[in-house]
């Protein structure tokens, strides 16, 4: 990966946590985050092995990180995770509701357990992780929330009935929190990232839906983890609230 500007440091002295931090666009978040100065906090679900080598990609740039398990879709590891954020920095500055799975298949194929995986992962994850954080930042009276979206939720995608339903349940839950928090000085913002070269994707047909985007190309992990890094860190960022921002090669143009 090409190495990332490190002179800005915007984030320095500030704790970041990145929900599915491991790897994609948590990855790439990550690294983008830690070339600001921030402290990382890489969440996984079930690839220590992954988590900690971003965490070595991190110590190896100069900032400090830390590999931390938890599955977002439930209360209580969720509260474990922040718990253990706060007894070490005792400061939580930006989440980046990153976590996400599908389990794509047309609608009447669909099992009842399929649907309610996706949903409470990729939308009830941001809600816990959210109300966890909402507190200490309303404490701070500061703090910088970026939820991760998608296309998706914005147009609708055949096969894809559970994870377009949570994506567009984030555009909703993203505008209403950040109207909730912003007199206390937090932002609350959604990316919505198109076909991004990830794991999501590799075995995706690249012909069939290219033709669709107009700058004819798949997306890279870094150009989303950019955004998030002009939300998450830069000063300009701070009058941006309750806002949903595609980084999908023109494929959404509303």
């Amino acid at each position: 990966m090409e190495a990332l500007p490190t002179n800005l440091q915007r984030l320095q002295g500030n704790v970041a946590i990145v929900t599915g931090g491991s790897r994609g666009i948590g990855r790439a978040t990550a690294l983008a985050l830690a070339a600001e100065g921030a402290t990382v906090v890489v969440n996984y679900a079930s690839s220590r092995e992954s988590a900690d080598r971003v965490v070595a990609e991190i110590e190896a740039m100069g900032s400090q990180a830390i590999a931390l398990p938890a599955d977002v879709s439930k209360a209580d590891q969720v509260e474990e995770l922040v718990n253990a954020v706060m007894e070490k920095w005792g400061q939580v500055d930006v989440l980046v509701n990153n976590a996400g799975i599908t389990r794509d298949t047309l609608l009447l194929r669909m099992k009842p357990e399929d649907w309610q995986a996706v949903i409470d992962l990729n939308l009830t994850g941001v809600f816990l992780c959210t109300r966890a954080v909402s507190k200490i930042m309303l404490k701070q009276r500061s703090g910088r929330i970026v939820n991760i979206t998608s296309v998706a939720g914005q147009m609708g995608n055949p096969g894809q009935a559970n994870y377009s339903a949570a994506k567009a349940g984030v555009i909703g839950f993203t505008k209403t929190v950040a109207k909730e928090l912003a007199t206390r000085g937090i932002t609350v913002n959604a990316v919505a990232p198109g076909f991004i070269e990830t794991d999501m994707t590799a075995d995706l047909k690249a012909e069939g839906i290219l033709q669709f985007i107009p700058l004819g190309r798949y997306g890279k992990p870094e150009e989303v983890a950019g955004l998030i890094r002009f939300l998450a860190a830069d000063p300009a960022a701070a009058y941006i609230t309750g806002q949903v921002m595609n980084v999908d090669g023109g494929m959404v143009m509303a």
